[in-house]
């Protein structure tokens, strides 16, 4: 029997174009070098946000990956198997160069397209990310392995995907994982206890047993993992490949698969190396500095991802709000609402515009200016961001009310979603910690990231203020590292450093909005990021404030 009709609801967010509708990243490709670049991105929008690919997201999510250790004869297998919608999203990834394009053409504005390509994917289904992230990023590592490089290298930027439990040698191409952390560590690697032992001669590029463990080891179907192990020299990076030149499986023990609060889609495991065969990748007791390429461009998309979150969160949103009437009013018109999905619209506009200032840094690192911004901009944006997105989409989440907090949506998967960045390549004290690094030990990273502010001077007020307190702050940290430092000054320094990386992150995302944002948009983000300084979403304030929001809201949601 009927009992109701149903009205007042909104239809699902569905077949839009993830590109088309984001003015702010359109800018920022024709304004980084990345132009060339626009109508495979559109394409790539196009499919992000189809009804074919929102499917394939949600079947891939709630039927998460399986771990066999063995197969039905006893043998020791240790293969991951995954849903066919998690494969048809690798493989689309792959198609469009999500996982290499700037190693396939090497141009200018590569790094930003890929970041644009990411971005956009994160926004369909985070999991299958990690594996297309860590194939990205492994290559600069590699390349400090000028012969094992010249063997992976073409396999990675292959487009084409192949999820066959077979020999890197019998693919059309692989992805690539990566195993740091230990269960007694985390993320002091140092301390990690995996040995690792020459076969004959040891050196670069030679062959080496490890044996012991790893808590975290990402995509752990990949063809080839860099892992850290103990030399006589200290921690050193290796390439461990699934599968040996021979054909042989190597001994990489998958002893589970990690249950976890979100990105389910993807396998996360641990694994027991014993006797396992892995190829010195750069100088033996340098493992950190060689694998920190990987983790560099990972925090790259650790930005991208999170900035992802934000943007679906917020056009989820704005998209409920204005189908939904409430006390005689579309939601979109009642004036609170309008303030908070401003202030969200907002904040995902300077969250886009940080991450693709950050990935021009990666195109132009000949440029000593550049290099030495992309060292401490990265850590900068990706403590914020990553900082910020929880909060963002817990607000969208609220938006949609109890429509927003049931499974069948897409808002509790973003929101499990949206604290994994924040931990993902270095949790929010070690990012601080290593811009304190930073400042202590490269220099001339903090004063890139002054030059960056400073091309904003006198265009506001509140913004030359905030630069000049960081400048004040930067000069006393400075002062400390110049001499050596008693444990009570570090300690004092430490205490202060979240806020610190706080305020350059915002002072830069003002700068930028000052520099690339319309007129209304950046005034009302500066002056509730500065001056008034509101603790929740939905405190802005200005002169002609209604007019302005509702033109904030009318760029982020332009369908």
């Amino acid at each position: 029997m009927q009992t109701h009709s149903v009205f007042n609801q909104a239809s699902p967010l569905s077949d839009y174009d993830l590109f088309a509708s984001d003015l702010a990243l359109q800018e920022s490709l024709k304004h980084y070098d990345a132009a060339w670049a626009i109508e495979h991105v559109s394409r790539f929008g196009r499919y992000a946000g189809s009804a074919e690919a929102i499917e394939w997201a949600a079947q891939a999510n709630d039927n998460p990956p399986v771990l066999s250790t063995h197969d039905r004869f006893g043998n020791r297998i240790d293969a991951v198997s995954f849903h066919p919608a998690y494969h048809q999203l690798m493989a689309k990834s792959v198609e469009f160069g999500v996982h290499a394009l700037p190693w396939q053409d090497e141009k200018a504005g590569a790094h930003v397209a890929r970041a644009a390509l990411l971005y956009m994917d994160f926004q369909n289904e985070a999991g299958h990310c990690c594996p297309i992230s860590m194939t990205y990023s492994v290559v600069p590592s590699l390349r400090k392995q000028a012969d094992l490089s010249a063997i992976w290298e073409p396999l990675i930027k292959s487009s084409s995907y192949d999820s066959r439990f077979l020999p890197y040698n019998q693919k059309a191409g692989v992805t690539i994982g990566m195993g740091m952390t230990e269960k007694q560590g985390g993320s002091d690697v140092r301390a990690n206890t995996t040995k690792a032992l020459p076969v004959s001669i040891g050196g670069p590029g030679k062959e080496y047993k490890l044996t012991g463990h790893k808590w975290f080891c990402s995509a752990p179907m990949s063809d080839a993992f860099l892992i850290l192990a103990q030399t006589e020299k200290g921690v050193t990076c290796f390439l461990v490949p699934r599968f040996l030149p021979d054909g042989s499986k190597n001994t990489i023990l998958i002893q589970r698969l990690k249950d976890k609060l979100g990105n389910k889609s993807n396998a996360s495991s641990e694994i027991e190396l014993a006797d396992t065969i892995g190829f010195m990748v750069g100088e033996e007791g340098r493992g950190v500095p060689t694998i920190i390429e990987m983790v560099n461009h990972t925090r790259l998309d650790c930005i991208a991802g999170s900035t992802a979150l934000m943007r679906q969160a917020t056009l989820q949103a704005i998209h409920h709000c204005s189908k939904r009437s409430a006390f005689g009013k579309i939601l979109t018109e009642q004036p609170l609402m309008i303030n908070v999905l401003a202030d969200l619209s907002l904040e995902t506009e300077a969250a886009v515009r940080l991450l693709m200032r950050v990935a021009s840094a990666y195109d132009r690192q000949n440029d000593e200016q550049e290099r030495a911004f992309k060292r401490i901009g990265s850590a900068v944006a990706k403590y914020w961001i990553c900082k910020r997105t929880p909060a963002t989409v817990a607000e969208g989440l609220e938006c949609l009310g109890g429509n927003g907090y049931v499974e069948s949506g897409p808002m509790p998967r973003l929101f499990r979603e949206s604290p994994l960045l924040g931990i993902w390549e270095g949790s929010g004290n070690v990012i601080c910690l290593d811009v304190l690094r930073a400042i202590a030990k490269e220099p001339e990273t903090l004063d890139a990231f002054l030059v960056e502010l400073e091309k904003n001077k006198g265009m506001h007020s509140a913004l030359d203020r905030s630069v000049t307190d960081i400048k004040s702050e930067v000069q006393s940290f400075k002062s400390v590292f110049a001499s050596k430092p008693s444990s009570e000054q570090m300690e004092a320094c430490e205490l202060k450093a979240r806020r610190l990386v706080e305020n350059m992150a915002v002072a830069l995302q003002c700068a930028l909005m000052i520099r690339h944002a319309d007129a209304d948009s950046a005034e009302l983000f500066l002056n509730s990021r500065l001056v008034s300084r509101g603790q929740a979403f939905g405190t802005l304030e200005g002169e002609g404030g209604m007019a302005k929001m509702r033109s904030v809201i009318d760029r982020t949601y332009s369908f």
